[in-house]
């Protein structure tokens, strides 16, 4: 059974979550509301950070100017290590230290067992919401700042690294995608979608960033973590469509990084920085992905509701075929997905007052989400098992199903991980006992042993499908 701790926190947060649902259910465009905009209580969020702090670099880009959708790519700092061991030794320093020192999310270290000191692995480890924790030795902080470069006049490294601007606003890493000597990798990409029932939660909060920093160390990938549109102000399609328009985003955002590398063979080095601007001047190459990302490895990772989000991604990605090209999505993670129906399992009536999200609350979401014409348990946004459905699961992606004892949607999440199986996808269920909904993902349970454990599951198995090698483990 879940702890003490976790029961008494379950009761807090229900009263909470009870009471702001509760207050969202108002009629728009009456005298008190006269935009039909409900108020949401404050969120603890991170600012993101472009620098190598804690192993992961994070920016927030807006991706479309009329729905404010956001992203937040979060950049591991493996993606600046040299493919070959050539490169790998031009930039190891030895030290004199004999204590390596390591993260306990990557479980990587920065001193090998040779005591090579590598300024890759960053010898600064700081907690993303707390003091530094570790302190540079000087010949650790000099070979930092060997690795330091500005586009802008700051130092400089032989190796085309661009980490730092020493005198401006950006204070950043911003590579170079155009100069073929600097240190950077090619990584899967996982685009994200977070939890929160449709009305809650964000990509920036604290809980989301904790999560998607230790997803992008373990799987070692680019987590692009979605800013969907949320109930009631937005309803039913609105999040599903601003996932699929991610999607379409990242294929767009490859189409243009090889348009700049056309033009940088075909022009003199003044117009190697060129930018490449749509017809409306809405859209950029991004940079971090254009030189680090590689969509034809692409995963989808759908927490709670971001669960029926991904998974309805993954359906229309099947639709569209080659027609996504050069994206290409291999697999998807579905974690406690929030899948309900008019006929109750066995779990929705045994567990229906369940800790956290019990099915009161979450049929509440529901309302809340969907348009009140089409409001149906049954809906397709709902139900994944109402017959019917296209496309046919045979061709869906790869899918892992994470699911809690404890949790009352457990049930219709292995049904469906059940059918697809039943036409030949590979679709592995992970139960976790004593868990509750969300345990992997929400703030208070983040650095349990089951947490971790999870996170580490979920980068095993995705590591299958997106290894360079083909359908193995790639460690």
């Amino acid at each position: 059974m879940p702890s003490v701790t976790v029961k008494l926190y379950s009761v807090f947060f229900k009263f909470l979550l009870k009471h702001r649902l509760q207050n969202r259910i108002q009629t728009p465009f009456d005298d008190n509301n006269p935009f039909g905009v409900t108020s949401r209580p404050e969120e603890s969020v991170v600012a993101a950070n472009p620098t190598f702090t804690d192993g992961v670099a994070t920016k927030d880009i807006h991706i479309d100017t009329l729905t404010s959708l956001s992203v937040r790519i979060f950049l591991p700092e493996t993606s600046l290590a040299g493919s070959d061991s050539k490169t790998q030794s031009r930039v190891r320093v030895k030290t004199s230290s004999n204590k390596p020192s390591s993260d306990p999310d990557s479980g990587s270290s920065p001193v090998d067992a040779n005591h090579n000191f590598d300024p890759l692995q960053h010898p600064l480890r700081r907690n993303s919401y707390g003091p530094s924790v570790a302190v540079k030795t000087s010949t650790a902080a000099a070979a930092e700042q060997t690795l330091r470069r500005s586009s802008y006049g700051g130092s400089i490294d032989s190796e085309g690294l661009n980490l730092k601007q020493e005198g401006g606003v950006y204070r950043g890493y911003s590579p170079l995608i155009d100069n073929k000597n600097q240190i950077c990798r090619k990584l899967p990409v996982i685009l994200q979608f977070h939890g929160g029932g449709f009305v809650s939660g964000s990509n920036d909060s604290v809980a989301n960033d904790f999560f998607c920093r230790r997803i992008a160390k373990l799987c070692d990938v680019i987590v692009i973590a979605v800013g969907y549109r949320l109930a009631p102000e937005n309803r039913y399609p609105a999040a599903f469509e601003d996932g699929l328009k991610v999607l379409n985003w990242l294929g767009k955002q490859a189409n243009l990084a090889e348009c700049t590398k056309s033009l940088g063979t075909s022009r003199n080095g003044s117009d190697l920085h060129r930018h490449i601007v749509d017809a409306f001047g809405a859209s950029m190459v991004e940079p971090w992905l254009a030189a680090h990302g590689d969509p034809s490895r692409c995963v989808l990772l759908g927490v709670s509701c971001g669960a029926n989000i991904a998974d309805y991604v993954a359906r229309k990605a099947v639709e569209a075929g080659k027609l996504l090209d050069p994206v290409k999505v291999v697999a998807q993670v579905l974690m406690y997905p929030f899948f309900i129906g008019s006929v109750p399992t066995h779990s929705e009536i045994k567990l229906a007052n369940s800790y956290f999200y019990d099915k009161a609350m979450c049929i509440l979401a529901w309302k809340l989400f969907l348009p009140e014409e089409e409001f149906s348990l049954d809906h397709p946004a709902a139900n994944p098992l109402i017959p019917g459905r296209e496309p046919p699961l045979r061709f869906m992606p790869p899918t892992l199903t994470v699911v809690a004892e404890h949790d009352w949607m457990r049930d219709r999440a292995i049904a469906y991980s059940e059918e697809l199986r039943k036409v030949n996808v590979d679709a592995p269920v992970l139960e976790y006992k004593d868990a509750v909904h969300e345990f992997a993902t929400l703030d208070m349970l983040l650095k349990t042993p089951q947490a971790q454990a999870c996170a580490e599951d979920i980068a095993i198995w995705v590591k299958k499908y997106i290894s360079l090698r083909g359908h193995e483990f790639s460690y």
